[in-house]
């Protein structure tokens, strides 16, 4: 390994944890039929150059499919981006992920890491054995951002935009250009090598990095969140159903729960009084738009807690790291 600080040399630590833009497919012809995570990230970086004064170091941390992501693989990935980013030579960690999950993985980072540095998630709509993959492309990318001084937080960057982790969103099932950030916007662009900032980085969480870890000899629990949705014709029976496994005594009980509502946070009455019921049961309540774009703006005596702007997925992490604060206090 190159010895940066004598060489005067920064690194970029780039983190494999598979996803598309490590898939193969049979046939170069092939952008959906293909397996995620079998190419190395060393190999992903094979033809890509460092910015001047850069160099690339590659460490797998996981190797799946981005749907399947689970909560050790976000453990095990904080602690080893908290690890590198506490190397004084360390610029800034690249991330290649897949593109299914992205936007969690990158609010979960954003929420635990105290990232003076840039954070920088990168993925791929097309695999690796396209006839023309983007991931290569997205991975220089993300280099750059890495690589670009005064920059911090966690980013996500795809097809050329830089994505905000509060903000960023997948969007579209198959086409390169795959995400956004909504009302916000895109932080930046990535042009020819050269990030062309438009709004502020990310701020960091303040302090220490909060990255949930277990007492000596046990293992994190992560407290379970399910999420629901108020449609037409909605009814409180899933609840309800979680309610009576809860008070059965089963070993993993509903600890929280997250309506993605309608509109302005709106609910359907009858998933409503079932929320309402379980939040007198104990468990936390918390809505979320199903809206792309816009917050939920409160009104004077909601009687469920809204997420603002989150995501229900993010708003679900949200409330997860929130019981597992609540529960070491």
């Amino acid at each position: 390994m190159v010895n940066s600080l004598s060489s005067g040399l920064r690194r970029i630590v780039v983190l494999g944890t598979g996803g598309t833009i490590a898939g193969r497919a049979a046939s170069g012809a092939d952008n959906i039929g293909y397996t995620a995570g079998e190419v190395g990230v060393a190999d992903l970086l094979g033809g890509i150059d460092a910015p001047a004064g850069v160099a690339l170091v590659a460490e797998q941390v996981a190797q799946l499919d981005s749907k399947d992501m689970a909560f050790d693989v976000w453990q095990q990935l904080a602690r080893r981006c908290a690890s590198w980013l506490a190397e004084a030579d360390v610029a800034g960690v690249v991330i290649t992920h897949g593109t299914d999950t992205i936007e969690e993985t990158a609010f979960f980072l954003q929420a635990v890491l105290a990232a003076g540095k840039p954070v920088v998630l990168t993925c791929a709509m097309r695999p690796a054995s396209s006839l023309s993959p983007d991931g290569p492309q997205n991975l220089r990318d993300a280099i750059a951002v890495a690589a670009t001084p005064a920059a911090h937080g966690v980013t996500v960057v795809c097809a050329g935009a830089i994505h905000g982790a509060l903000d960023v969103q997948k969007v579209h099932t198959y086409r390169p250009d795959a995400f956004s950030s909504g009302d916000a916007g895109p932080v930046g662009y990535v042009e020819e090598g050269v990030v062309r900032r438009l709004r502020d980085w990310p701020q960091a969480v303040g302090g220490a990095s909060k990255i949930p870890e277990a007492k000596a000899g046990a293992t994190v629990r992560w407290p379970r969140v399910e999420i629901v949705t108020s449609h037409a014709g909605a009814s409180g029976a899933l609840v309800d159903l979680l309610l009576q496994e809860r008070a059965s005594g089963v070993a993993e009980p509903v600890r929280g729960l997250v309506v993605a509502a309608t509109g302005n946070g709106t609910v359907h009455h009858a998933l409503e009084a079932a929320a309402l019921r379980a939040q007198d049961a104990g468990v936390a309540v918390l809505r979320a738009t199903r809206c792309a774009n816009g917050r939920i703006l409160p009104k004077p005596g909601d009687p469920l807690r809204d997420a603002g702007a989150l995501t229900p997925v993010k708003a679900r992490i949200a409330l997860m790291l929130e019981l597992m604060e609540t529960a070491a206090a």
